[in-house]
């Protein structure tokens, strides 16, 4: 049991020291986002099942805080609101569940941050083609070789793995590091790193 243990953490640690070799992008995201808040815009993201998660996740980091007392930045996670997911599922289709949120939300110059482990999921897609007519700029936070979002997006990060928890592990340290970067590039200056307990 030891050796199976230690197997499956290793395996998701040679793909996080894979995913080093992502760091243009993740300074081209870092960039992007600066830009987008500084222009006064806003960040909308989408993703199924732990890709979800991970939308709630980064919105949560941006409104909220990771380590700055700071103020507030404009971020909507799509997969938050279950009246609002199940009505679009049931009157339209489930593909249509992020593409009927971004006809109304997305503005022009906003950032799309498009979540999924195998760059194919079907509402994504839809998605992001609504978020692009709406001129967002448009992320995707993908896995394997991208899948069809991966042409679709102005910026693609993908994580270079075929296992769904691995890209998903390595997804969330990169989630950190570009929301640690966000905030040390937006607020350093005007504010204090909170203590470490």
């Amino acid at each position: 049991m030891k050796k199976h243990i230690l197997d499956k953490i290793d395996k998701s640690i040679k793909v996080i020291e894979a995913s080093k070799s992502l760091y243009p992008q993740i300074i081209k995201i870092v960039n992007t986002i600066t830009k987008c808040y500084r222009s006064k815009h806003k960040v909308i993201l989408f993703g199924n099942g732990g890709s979800a998660t991970d939308a709630q996740h980064i919105a949560s980091e941006l409104v909220g805080r990771l380590n700055l007392q700071r103020k507030s930045l404009p971020a909507i996670s799509l997969t938050s609101d279950t009246s609002i997911l199940t009505s679009i599922g049931n009157d339209f289709k489930f593909d249509y569940i992020f593409s009927r949120q971004c006809e109304s939300l997305v503005e022009k110059n906003d950032v799309v941050i498009a979540i999924s482990t195998s760059g194919n999921s079907k509402n994504v897609i839809q998605g992001v083609k609504t978020a692009k007519k709406n001129g967002a700029i448009i992320i995707g936070l993908l896995g394997k070789k991208g899948g069809k979002i991966k042409s679709l997006v102005d910026i693609p990060l993908v994580v270079p793995s075929n296992s769904t928890t691995k890209i998903q592990d390595s997804h969330r340290v990169l989630i950190h590091v570009i929301c640690e970067l966000i905030e040390e590039k937006l607020f350093t200056q005007n504010s204090t790193r909170l203590k470490t307990k």
